[in-house]
């Protein structure tokens, strides 16, 4: 490694560092995050030639700008995503959409609503994805928990069922949607053998956070009865929310008849819901024009888009493009290359530290190194749904849990609910920790007696 490259990974350790304790320090990890993106990429500008191939024909400023914008592509397409679900889950809950699921998640019981929350995040997160599955789970959370430090048990539980039920599904994840694309898993095989490690990775520590919580609910104490006063009929309320869940569910099946990016569906799931309900809420101003329009526009997503969260927004900005730094300058490829020579091609441990890496950084790149640097057999462990493949799903996957930094589910709650990094850590961390070590050796022994 360079001394470049050496100070470019420092600066990303102290960035990453002064994230990790935002509750000392009280500056906001967005700002850090975005000081990071600046600091690695002003470092490579003094050396890009050693990094990058400048043709001759264009200048070196060109060249580099040409490697920014890739990154800024793939990064922009997992911002408009989350732009797009936050804005279509708080469209929907805004207008009562998620009263029909709350009603059904409803207990008195802080043990059966946990297990509640932990089995529909574990299976919508593998129908719709993690990171929506835990935007909606919050949202629904905060219409039941009214105790602040009850919710944090449960929006933690959120990140690990969400990430575990991703880790499953070829749709689940963007990391499984990167090897299934790729070709060396494929949907029947990883929803087979990687099934019961993933279900294993949830229960375990939903277990353990169960034992936490005794006694019965605190009410969550309505503020406005917002039902009868801003003049959505029963049917438009369903309707408003079918097409936005159902919008999320669709996602996928578009991706797959279109082959076009994610980030395109969910933006024309928005389009689709803001036309609707700008259409009802002109029916209702029309009706009622010296009542209703202050308030229905209000809930008009024109409005709702000045309240989504941007800190969440530019953390995800500055932290994936200098991430895509490090991922530029050669570190994570060569990190992986490190793994595999220590481990002496032991592909249950190369794949577990990965999962861990995952944690602290971006698991995309991480997979993304791994695909482009073991090359696909025909048969063994790296062959098409081989052991190392499958496992990289599961803890590519997974393994994002163990920080709350370490995966798109984690740092949305994250943003949502205002979970430190500390306390996550303190708390969460090596609960998720053992359902990971539980899951990979629920799958050594399922590789043992029936594959």
């Amino acid at each position: 490694m360079s001394t470049l490259s050496l100070i470019i990974v420092i600066v990303f350790c102290i960035g990453y560092f002064c994230i990790a304790i935002e509750s000392l320090t009280k500056i906001n990890k967005a700002a850090v995050a975005l000081l990071m993106f600046v600091a690695t990429w002003t470092l490579f500008m003094f050396d890009p030639g050693s990094y990058i191939n400048i043709p001759s024909d264009s200048s070196v400023a060109q060249a580099v700008s040409q490697v920014i914008e890739h990154h800024l592509g793939s990064t922009s397409t997992t911002l408009f995503f989350l732009l797009g679900a936050m804005t279509i889950v708080e469209l929907v809950d805004q207008n009562g959409g998620f009263n029909f699921v709350r009603d059904t998640l409803k207990t008195t019981s802080k043990r059966a609503l946990l297990w509640r929350i932990a089995f529909m995040t574990f299976i919508l997160s593998a129908i719709l994805d993690n990171l929506t599955t835990s935007i909606v789970m919050i949202m629904i959370l905060r219409k039941l928990v009214a105790d602040k430090q009850d919710r944090l048990l449960y929006a933690a539980l959120v990140v690990i069922a969400a990430n575990s039920g991703g880790a499953f599904s070829p749709i689940g994840d963007v990391t499984t949607i990167m090897l299934w694309n790729k070709g060396v898993i494929t949907a029947a095989g990883v929803i087979m053998e990687i099934f019961l490690p993933s279900l294993v990775s949830m229960v375990i520590p939903a277990y353990i956070l169960s034992l936490q919580l005794k006694g019965d609910l605190v009410p969550v104490q309505e503020t406005a009865v917002a039902e009868e006063s801003d003049g959505l009929s029963p049917a438009q309320r369903k309707t408003i929310f079918f097409l936005g869940v159902g919008g999320l569910i669709f996602v996928p099946i578009f991706k797959t008849i279109t082959h076009l990016p994610p980030f395109v569906g969910i933006l024309l799931v928005l389009g689709v819901l803001w036309t609707v309900t700008e259409i009802f809420y002109t029916s209702i101003h029309q009706e009622h024009e010296d009542t209703a329009d202050n308030r229905n526009t209000q809930k008009r997503v024109s409005k709702m888009l000045s309240r989504i969260d941007m800190d969440t927004i530019l953390f995800f900005l500055g932290i994936l493009m200098a991430v895509g730094c490090l991922e530029t300058i050669g570190v994570l490829t060569m990190l992986g290359q490190g793994l595999d020579v220590a481990f002496e091609g032991n592909h249950y441990l190369v794949t577990g530290i990965i999962g861990i890496l995952s944690s602290i950084v971006d698991n995309v790149p991480l997979v993304a190194g791994c695909m482009g640097m073991y090359p696909v057999q025909a048969a063994g462990d790296m062959a098409v749904d081989g052991i190392f493949w499958q496992l990289l799903a599961y803890c590519a996957g997974v393994g994002g849990s163990m920080l709350i930094i370490g995966s798109a589910a984690g740092v949305v709650v994250m943003g949502l609910e205002k979970i430190t990094f500390g306390w996550y850590m303190k708390r969460i961390t090596w609960i998720a920790f053992v359902g990971y070590l539980a899951g990979i050796l629920c799958y050594w022994a399922e590789r043992q007696l029936f594959f």
